[in-house]
């Protein structure tokens, strides 16, 4: 569709946001959001009638795109039925999208416990395996994202915590493997895995096994650049945490549902955790859901010890409305599969093949609808584009990749030196395609700051 200009009416909305919408992560004065007028599947247009292509997914979350026509009914049907209800009662939607969930997580994470979103379900990951066994440290790795709360963001390996760190969150970071940008010295998968693995059981060692109450991995680490991790990586970290009695928490808030082009990410790699947190994608984030999936063993400690945690909108009815419809909607349209058969057939393949034609691209890395571009200033040095963290001036070369993309008609998902290629699961093969073509263009304007 080609949708009609309402210029007035965007002025309008952009006055107000600019009145007292206090914005995340962000100088207010010196942001300009977009003022945005509707979308539908993989676009959303502003209201000078131009469209975007979302590569980002709005934040890695419309996994079946904006306003899938199933799942905006079933939100509708609910809020006709029971639009709220406390969450201590039994609710035919919370109970549908946990048993809906259960039957997709790996092992026995047959529990769910609902939250508000990513971030809290963190919080709530890291309480219960803090009470599970009586310990107080939580091991978390730099290059990682884990959410803008106060534990969360203290969890989180990147440059967001630092304002909110007061280092008495009780977490030690550690390295992660990245064979890209190794810290172990690594020539191979095969060392990176192994040295990563000798140095996160150092770590334990060193600040004593039996204070360690968990370790939080994303499975497949996301904002920091998607780094996929080494074969044996996660299963040798869960033979480390059945060795010292420690939980082992993976965060698929990003990874899950679809996104790595199966269930979750863990099913990648043969690996149950202990507990493992989702959000976003469990309903194309419709109405914020996020939650908890709880192991037999962690759920045996709160059988009769009451867990001292809640939320008032745990299990939102609308939100686990929209929840049921959107595994049902992946699973009836085999989204999923889609998503792992265009990765396989049509990103990797396009993408390596830019990365042969443009200096700017270091390496190409990911699976299903979850890739990422790592870009440099220079390929033998592996000198990133920008210096880490960089702002104003410094991040110019950056910035201009991503304002070429959005003047083609193309919204992407940018961090630090990474370009996310990150698009609804179910995007079209055609629409797919398109967006390739205008990343091909945008790194053409990032080839002028290589050497």
């Amino acid at each position: 569709m080609t949708p009609e200009p309402h210029l007035q009416a965007g002025a309008a909305v952009k006055a107000a946001d600019r009145a007292h919408v206090f914005h995340s992560w962000s100088a207010q004065e010196l942001i300009d959001p977009l003022a945005v007028a509707g979308a539908e599947g993989s676009y959303f247009w502003d209201y000078e009638g131009k469209r975007y292509l979302d590569l980002a997914s709005g934040l890695v979350y419309t996994n079946i795109g904006y306003q899938h026509p199933k799942v905006v009914a079933a939100i509708q049907e609910q809020a006709g039925r029971m639009t709220t209800f406390a969450p201590a009662f039994a609710v035919e939607a919370r109970s549908e999208a946990a048993r809906l969930i259960a039957e997709r997580t790996p092992g026995d994470l047959d529990k769910i416990f609902f939250t508000n979103g990513g971030a809290d379900a963190v919080e709530h990951a890291v309480r219960m395996a803090r009470l599970h066994t009586g310990r107080p440290k939580v091991l978390s790795t730099y290059r990682s994202y884990h959410g803008g709360t106060q534990q969360a963001v203290n969890l989180t390996g990147d440059p967001r915590r630092w304002a909110s760190d007061s280092g008495t969150a009780g977490v030690v970071h550690f390295w992660g493997p990245f064979l890209y940008r190794s810290r172990f010295y690594a020539e191979t998968e095969e060392q990176e895995c192994a040295r990563a693995l000798e140095h996160l059981e150092t770590t334990i060692a060193f600040e004593g096994p039996a204070s360690v109450a968990a370790i939080v991995l994303e499975t497949v680490p996301g904002t920091a650049g998607i780094m996929m991790p080494p074969a044996g990586y996660l299963a040798g970290v869960r033979e480390i945490c059945d060795k010292y009695g420690i939980v082992f928490v993976l965060d698929e808030v990003m990874a899950g549902f679809g996104r790595t082009g199966t269930w979750f990410a863990a099913d990648l790699y043969d690996v149950v955790p202990d507990l493992m947190t989702f959000a976003k994608g469990v309903n194309s984030g419709y109405v914020p859901l996020g939650g908890v999936a709880i192991s037999a063993k962690i759920a045996e400690t709160f059988a009769e010890r009451p867990y001292p945690g809640g939320l008032t909108y745990s299990g939102h009815p609308l939100a686990c409305a929209a929840a049921v419809a959107t595994i049902n909607v992946m699973a009836e349209e085999g989204i999923v599969e889609h998503a792992a058969r265009l990765g396989a057939e049509v990103v990797e393949p396009a993408l390596r093949e830019l990365a042969e034609r443009h200096p700017s691209v270091g390496e190409v890395r990911g699976t299903g609808m979850f890739w990422a571009l790592e870009l440099v200033k220079n390929r033998e040095t592996r000198e990133p584009l920008v210096p880490y963290n960089a702002t104003g001036q410094a991040a110019t070369p950056m910035s201009a990749f991503a304002a070429s993309a959005k003047s083609h008609g193309v919204w992407p998902f940018v961090n630090m030196n990474r370009t996310h290629v990150v698009p609804p699961c179910n995007i079209s093969e055609a629409e797919l395609k398109e967006g390739l073509a205008v990343l091909d263009t945008a790194l053409s304007v990032a080839d002028e700051y290589t050497e």
